[in-house]
């Protein structure tokens, strides 16, 4: 436990100074010469091979963007080319001594990973596992492409397999990997153990994070190796997801069976430049990239300076950190040195570096250097290597012309199959458990210290006639944990991460004494690193597993806003479904902390395709909604109001059923029965509508219904629909701030679907536009009752006697706009 850990005072502030180990630079001098007898003939050949492949592949993105055609054909490409070009060595070296349980996460400019990775896996399969992998792949699409008139082995054409899948998912046709949905910076190959490149700078750092976490809690082989530019240390995101692991609690507090740092490696192609910022002299200040693995932990990430224009250099440094990995001693730091001999991108002519420094880098070509390197050992004459080349530039020419072709490569035909990319945006499958096996507990479940309190309290929040006291009823945070024990006693892949989880239980109380029963490498406290949290869940995800993140604010979200809105939402999608995401973000919405610790987002969310959102206002619809969170495979920010978590359930006359039972994410719920008016309510506000709706009866006599949303996406509007039919009028209300709220898009499609049934427009109810005030001005930043019944008689319907506190006239909502608030 963490209050084991005695911060020693005494210690602390003794005078000291703190020594570190020397870094290595360059220090492999190697050449082909030295090592011959080390490799075989054909493993040297096909380094060559591979780096030539990658060469052309990119010669031709380039001579496509630059002149409109390649090899005399012409063709339009006119997406991402961020080329590869000089840093082939870097690529085949690294993959030269990994497989397909080795993973790799690569950047915006990883074509040469991706295709070294591919080359380097296939070399190391058996014939008939390639044939397989080539049949299941898109139900055998590619392979019926290249197979036609092929003569050659099985390797050979799994190349053209690899190579074609990937030429159709960069030029966007439906016979890419991912149907053309992932494109030139995000593709992959998951039976090669090719994860999906990055379009975010740094962006594949915290995603491969979780790859490894999962692989060490999941306890399977292989390490994971998370490629990314030197420019992508100005990114807190790697920093956060370098600091995370290498986190103490790995070898300190979790279990034997599960001890030591993780099997990742943060692999830097240092090419001096962050797109046309130099980063040594200009926009950074550690002169030496492998200086940062210092700031880290005391094993200084094990970090050192490769030559990348070396792939022998490359070779050894992998092999000798794939021993530290295996030994739980990770992570690893590499700075790979390398060159891009062409711009960031196609369109940059690269007026930030000189004509001498760009002469000075391609005299040294790693290509050239190790074909001449070679022949000078012996290995190969010239005449095989030029057989090489032309081998190369047939295949890639041959799979270009496969591709540009519509009638074997067509794109997806949205008019023909109108779900073609809807399809993939929600898989709504039901998975209760992401692998086989028994749960890594602690104790049986009874045996937990809380789950006995809690069955000695009352289920239900009202009993005779009055409000049980909260602490003899199931509260909002009861019903929270109860679903969350079910599932980490079900699914052996959950884990739940994030800021003072173990041990405190939360913020909140949501987690408390669940360390009874859940060990350190299933629950644990993550760094204050809301970008990592994130970002691990969803690489978690892409290798099979379950995870819960919280953020213990739903303002906290803006330092996850990358890994929430552009990994976590659209992978699923990116795809084409082959990689789920079975992550439940939690996040409480807040009060009484002002402006930085009180918003709800939850609109933010809901304007982001790819993220389910729910937001459960009472006991009973948390567990519910949550348990059917916990069962699918979909992303879900699942909100939580802080006001809620001692509340007890007010509305289901059976309570909170301790009992497993779902609630189908999407379906409103009518809370209170009425036919005069509707109000739809989402989250907290529920509680305020109630009240307005009882004033309006006792004093007004007017019966309203109240809708309770539930869930924000996906929403089913029929019951809303059928309500306004009853009552003609309807009022939505909400936590959040009125201006661009999803409310105002709720009221939106009201109009356009219940037209005919209204006597008045829909008016929304939501947060003033203002910063959120200190608690004591929250009355009048938040919707109350009093605002719906002002609302109510200047908008819908007017009251009679009522008078007004607030004003809701339509010359006040010019004049708000107007100042935009």
């Amino acid at each position: 436990m963490t209050k084991s850990i005695f911060i020693n005072p005494k210690e602390i502030r003794k005078p000291g100074q703190l020594e570190f180990k020397p870094i290595m630079l360059n220090q492999y001098q190697k050449k082909v010469s030295d090592v011959k007898d080390e490799f075989s003939k054909e493993e040297l050949v096909k380094m060559y091979r591979d780096m030539t492949m990658i060469r052309e592949f990119e010669t031709m993105i380039q001579d496509l963007r630059s002149t409109g055609a390649y090899e005399g054909i012409k063709y339009d490409y006119s997406g991402p080319a961020h080329l590869y070009i000089g840093q082939e060595a870097t690529a085949v070296g690294q993959a030269f001594t990994l497989d397909k349980n080795d993973l790799v996460f690569g950047t915006h400019r990883s074509h040469g990973e991706l295709i070294a990775k591919g080359m380097s896996a296939l070399e190391k399969l058996s014939d008939d596992e390639l044939v397989k992998i080539m049949e299941e792949s898109s139900g055998g699409d590619q392979l019926k492409v290249v197979e036609k008139d092929f003569e050659g082995s099985v390797k050979d054409l799994a190349a053209k397999f690899y190579m074609y899948g990937i030429t159709a998912e960069i030029f966007g046709r439906k016979n890419g990997f991912a149907q053309g949905l992932g494109n030139s910076m995000h593709a992959f190959f998951i039976p090669f153990g090719v994860y999906p490149n990055n379009a975010i700078v740094g962006g594949s750092a915290p995603v491969a994070l979780g790859a490894a976490l999962y692989k060490k809690i999941n306890k399977q082989s292989g390490i994971v190796i998370a490629n990314a530019g030197d420019g992508s240390l100005g990114c807190g995101p790697v920093w956060e997801s370098m600091s995370m692991a290498g986190m103490d609690q790995l070898k300190v507090l979790w279990d034997e069976a599960h001890k030591g740092g993780l099997p990742i490696v943060f692999n830097f192609n240092n090419n001096g430049y962050g797109m046309g910022g130099q980063t040594v002299g200009e926009t950074m200040a550690y002169q030496t990239l492998a200086r940062v693995g210092a700031g880290i932990n005391p094993e200084q990430m094990h970090a050192e300076r490769i030559d990348g224009y070396n792939p022998l250099a490359i070779i050894d440094a992998l092999k000798r950190k794939r021993e530290i990995l295996k030994k739980g001693d990770g992570p690893v730091l590499l700075d790979v040195v390398t060159y891009r001999l062409c711009g960031h991108s196609t369109s940059d002519t690269g007026p930030y570096r000189s004509k001498e420094e760009l002469e000075a880098w391609t005299s040294m070509d790693s290509m050239k250097d190790f074909k001449a390197q070679l022949i000078e050992a012996s290995v190969a004459t010239e005449e095989e290597l030029a057989a090489v080349e032309q081998n190369t530039k047939k295949l890639i020419v041959d799979v270009f012309k496969l591709t540009i072709d519509d009638e074997v490569s067509p794109r997806m035909d949205i008019f023909a199959q109108p779900d073609s990319i809807e399809k993939y945006m929600f898989c709504n499958e039901k998975k209760e458990k992401m692998a086989e096996g028994e749960p890594d507990v602690l104790a049986p479940k009874e045996e937990n210290s809380r789950i006995q309190r809690m069955a000695k309290k009352e289920r239900v929040g009202m009993k005779d006639g009055k409000p049980v006291p909260s602490v003899k009823v199931v509260q909002f945070r009861d019903a929270v944990f109860e679903s969350l024990m079910d599932k980490f006693y079900t699914d052996p892949t959950l884990i739940s991460f994030g800021e003072d989880l173990r041990d405190w239980g939360g913020a909140y109380g949501v987690y408390k004494n669940m360390e009874e029963s859940i060990p350190y490498h299933r629950l644990f406290n993550s760094p204050i690193s809301e970008s990592a949290i994130v970002g691990a869940a969803v690489g978690y995800a892409m290798l099979g597993g379950r995870s819960v993140p919280e953020l213990m604010y739903c303002d906290f979200m803006g330092r996850a806003g990358d890994e929430i809105f552009n990994q976590l939402a659209k992978w699923q999608s990116m795809t084409a479904g082959q990689l789920k995401m079975p992550v439940v973000l939690r996040v409480s919405v807040g009060a009484k902390y002002g402006a930085q610790h009180s918003q709800d987002w939850s609109s933010l969310c809901a304007h982001v395709p790819g993220l389910k959102v729910v937001f459960p206002a009472t006991p009973y619809d948390a567990k519910g909604l949550l348990n059917s969170a916990l069962n699918g495979t979909d992303p879900v920010v699942f909100f939580e109001s802080q006001r809620l978590y001692g509340v007890g359930e007010m509305f289901n006359p059976e309570g909170v059923p301790e009992e497993y039972y779902e609630i189908p994410i999407g379906e409103p719920d009518i809370k209170r029965v009425g036919k005069d008016i509707t109000i739809l309510s989402i989250g907290a506000t529920l509680y305020n509508a109630m009240k307005a709706a009882e004033e309006l009866e006792d004093k007004y006599g007017i019966s309203a219904e109240v809708i309770d949303a539930r869930s924000v996406v996906p929403f089913n509007y029929e019951p809303v629909i059928e309500s306004v039919k009853k009552t003609g009028r309807i009022l939505l209300t909400s936590d959040a701030c009125q201006r661009n709220s999803v409310l105002n898009d709720f009221a939106q499609n009201i109009s356009e679907l219940a037209f005919d049934y209204l006597d008045a427009p829909p008016v929304v109810v939501g947060a003033r536009n203002w910063i959120t005030p200190i608690y004591e001005l929250e009355d009048h930043f938040f919707p109350q009752p009093d605002w719906i019944l002002d609302a109510v008689n200047e908008k819908i319907l007017p009251l009679e006697g009522h008078k007004p506190k607030f004003n809701f006239t339509k010359g006040e909502q010019i004049r708000r706009n107007q100042l935009g608030v």
